[in-house]
């Protein structure tokens, strides 16, 4: 980014940390050219689970109908991607994106044994909090399914006055 500064001859100061050009004018003004280096910082960090508080990464983790299955099918032990695919219908590269989102948030790993990556749950306490999960399903019942905001046939927006209308 450059910005064109006018500085009178005499006057003291430049920009310090910057490069510039200098131009000289009959009149006695000066035209600088100051180049501000920067560092460019990206925006969407590499890991997505960074950006979350680690017990909201947690669960977005799970939020997924697909790593929800993903995770219950390696519950029952180590899987490869290409089973996977063939037992949720899904294609290689969906069902390669949710387990790579599951690895990246420390869930699942991978073991390689020749050409094949055989994933299984990383931590055995994850199907203690599934089971968790499906107790307290179970006591609320349908208030759940219900939800406005997360519900089956929600629309996912939150719910608000203009909404209901």
């Amino acid at each position: 980014m450059s910005r064109l500064y006018l500085w009178k001859r005499g006057t003291q100061g430049t920009p310090r940390d910057a490069l510039s050009t200098l131009q000289h004018e009959a009149d006695g003004i000066i035209k600088i050219r100051y180049h501000r280096q920067m560092t460019i910082e990206p925006m969407v960090s590499a890991d997505p689970c960074s950006r979350l508080d680690p017990a909201a990464a947690l669960f977005h983790s799970l939020s997924d109908p697909t790593r929800l299955s993903i995770v219950k099918r390696m519950a029952g032990g180590e899987v490869r991607v290409g089973d996977l695919t063939t037992e949720l219908g899904l294609a290689q590269s969906t069902v390669s994106a949710h387990v790579a989102c599951l690895r990246d948030c420390g869930l699942v790993e991978g073991r390689v044994q020749g050409r094949s990556v055989y994933y299984s749950l990383s931590r055995p306490e994850l199907m203690d909090v599934l089971a968790q999960a499906e107790i307290l399903l179970a006591a609320t019942g349908n208030a759940v399914s219900l939800c406005p905001n997360y519900g089956t046939g929600s629309t996912g927006a939150p719910l608000t006055k203009e909404n209901e209308r």
